[in-house]
């Protein structure tokens, strides 16, 4: 399992994925999410991936590959003249994938998985992102669906609904967004650190900050506990369940 979010802002693109990978209760591993394309003042690029690993890494080495091959000069992600472009040939990595791996896969315990959040910007265009699935096909995000997630959601989602906005700061958005990473370790093991985060402030066309947070960082480990403390706080500060709503037998 993995957790992965982007987060669409006025302002930017805040997008984190955790490291965690496994194959069984007794199996874990640790292996970096997040991708970058970059080219400063061009374009920046980045996407989180969850799913199966080795799908996952089948797309984003074809990715890479279609970069330094003649054959697809012209329809890569360098090429790419807008972030839809990118999601389709994100979309059509993983299908390629799928068609060379999923009969062989279809019988096993782990069948063929990949799905991809992918935010970015690219020159002469506003901010985008998308999220692929499996099947290939994706969405894109807008003023009515300001964050998308993959991976293990349900512990992180409550966080993000209460506070995220299309206005929220971009300071503001990366300090709820490790949040709800804190929030989804706490319940499910099966997503762990380190965590990448990246911020793209509108228009810097790069990455404004990149940051890994390792086991034990001490800003992350003030940030859980400040939270789990505030929120303790406000719990035994709301008022009582009044007599009257107190079924009696």
């Amino acid at each position: 399992m993995t957790y992965c979010i982007g987060v669409l802002l006025k302002d930017g693109i805040v997008l984190a994925s955790d490291s965690r990978t496994n194959a069984g209760v007794d199996n874990f591993a640790t292996f970096c999410k997040m991708t970058v394309f970059e080219r400063p003042g061009d374009r920046v690029i980045v996407l989180l991936s969850s799913g199966s690993l080795a799908a996952t890494q089948a797309v984003i080495g074809t990715l890479r590959q279609r970069t330094e091959s003649p054959d697809w000069a012209t329809d890569n992600v360098w090429a790419a003249r807008t972030m839809f472009d990118v999601a389709m040939m994100v979309s059509d990595a993983v299908r390629h994938i799928e068609r060379r791996d999923g009969e062989h896969l279809a019988h096993s315990p782990n069948p063929f998985n990949a799905s991809f959040i992918i935010g970015g910007q690219i020159k002469g265009e506003p901010l985008r992102l998308f999220r692929t699935f499996a099947e290939g096909n994706f969405i894109e995000a807008g003023p009515d669906t300001a964050f998308f997630q993959t991976g293990e959601t349900k512990y992180g989602k409550p966080i993000i609904d209460r506070v995220i906005g299309p206005k929220t700061s971009l300071s503001d958005a990366m300090k709820c967004v490790l949040v709800s990473f804190d929030s989804t370790m706490r319940s499910n093991l099966s997503v762990g650190m380190p965590i990448d985060l990246a911020c793209c402030a509108s228009d810097d066309l790069k990455l404004t900050s990149r940051h890994r947070f390792a086991p034990g960082d001490a800003y992350f480990s003030a940030l859980g506990n400040e939270w789990v403390e505030g929120v303790r706080t406000v719990f035994r500060n709301l008022p009582p369940v009044p007599a009257d709503k107190i079924a009696t037998s």
